[in-house]
């Protein structure tokens, strides 16, 4: 599970980190903040689309559940975080910040994600994660250092220009770790819901800044170029996010998915032709370094496992030795999902913050 965890959020930092230089392509015939939107639009459409082609035509054995009780409080928690407050701060801070400045800024994601697993939400952390994280995110900065970078040109109007971009960073930790908690819930589910409610915000935004589709007869094109990148570059790649944190928690996903500068920046060589840069070199290293300590990451003490009872899908392993009793079941068909008791538990072996392991060190 842990190397499921660890290929799942790379492959969600690849398609993610593919869409951007896609969505250049676009920008041209769109603002930023329409071109936004079609993006996530995309992502929440297209996804739903699916999940009900799926609903219609597929199996009847569950793999997946619905979210459901409280799940529903942290997943509009977590949209309103990251869908709402985080998109229109980045636009407030945008408007007095310059674009080298915040492209730096916007690298506070992962590390706000990590502090905040850390600190709040008590992840396990140990001194070789750190310096993983360290890497990831140097190379991120290292991409981003284009010109000279002057906060000074953003506290200037007061202060707040900076600030807020650092918000919107932090908005979307807060998203990242509440996510977290619903990510035993179907991934499709709440990427459709994110996307959508995302979607809408951002073509809110751009209609009110006097934003409009381009004229027909491009118009048709370009939405749907855009829509198609979003729902790969966003809705598939967010499902796969939530897949990881499932596995490797908020922290460790938040630092893998931090490699997607480096994918768009590959991919825009062969695009626009761009040339290899130095920095372009030095963040492969760094970031090659901070996966490489992440993936040989051994944590593995012994711990205890309390009673409990939950719903998620799972394979029959050491921590799920339950029986199906019932002829309605039929064969078991791995993974399934289904409510199932946990008894108590005493062992050691490797293991990452999972729903199974959030015990404290």
């Amino acid at each position: 599970m842990p190397r499921t965890g660890a290929t799942t959020a790379i492959l969600a930092a690849v398609l993610f980190g593919l869409s951007t230089p896609l969505a250049k392509l676009l920008v041209h015939d769109l603002s930023p903040w329409m071109l936004a939107g079609l993006l996530y639009l995309g992502s929440g459409i297209g996804l739903g689309l699916v999940r009900l082609v799926r609903g219609v035509t597929g199996s009847r054995k569950r793999s997946e559940r619905g979210l459901r009780g409280a799940e529903w409080l942290w997943l509009l928690a977590a949209v309103a975080a990251g869908g709402v407050a985080g998109p229109v701060l980045l636009m407030a801070g945008l408007t007095a910040t310059p674009a080298s400045t915040a492209s730096l800024l916007l690298n506070l994601e992962g590390v706000f994600t990590a502090l905040l697993a850390w600190f709040v939400f008590r992840e396990g952390v140990d001194r070789r994660l750190v310096a993983g994280m360290v890497a990831i995110v140097a190379g991120a900065g290292v991409l981003s250092w284009g010109e000279p970078v002057s906060l000074a040109a953003g506290w200037g109007n007061g202060g707040w220009g900076p600030a807020a971009v650092a918000a919107a960073c932090l908005m979307w930790a807060v998203d990242n770790n509440l996510t977290r908690k619903v990510s035993l819930a179907n991934p499709a589910d709440i990427a459709t819901i994110k996307g959508l409610v995302a979607g809408t915000v951002n073509v809110g935004i751009a209609l009110a800044l006097g934003d409009a589709l381009p004229a027909a007869p491009t118009a048709a094109t370009t939405a749907a170029g855009a829509m198609l990148v979003g729902l790969l570059g966003y809705g598939v790649s967010l499902v796969l996010f939530v897949v990881a944190l499932r596995h490797i928690g908020a922290a460790r996903t938040g630092a893998y998915f931090s490699t997607a500068p480096f994918v768009g920046g590959i991919a825009s060589l062969a695009i626009f032709g761009e040339h290899v840069t130095l920095g372009l070199a030095a963040a492969a290293v760094l970031m090659g370094v901070g996966v490489w300590l992440h993936l040989t990451e051994d944590h593995d003490h012994e711990h205890d496992h309390d009673e409990m009872e939950h719903d998620h899908p799972h394979v029959h392993d050491a921590h799920h030795r339950h029986h199906h009793d019932g002829p309605q079941d039929g064969p078991v068909i791995e993974p399934h999902s289904h409510r199932h008791r946990h008894g108590r538990l005493r062992h050691r072996h490797a293991h990452f913050p999972d729903a199974h392991h959030a015990h404290r060190h």
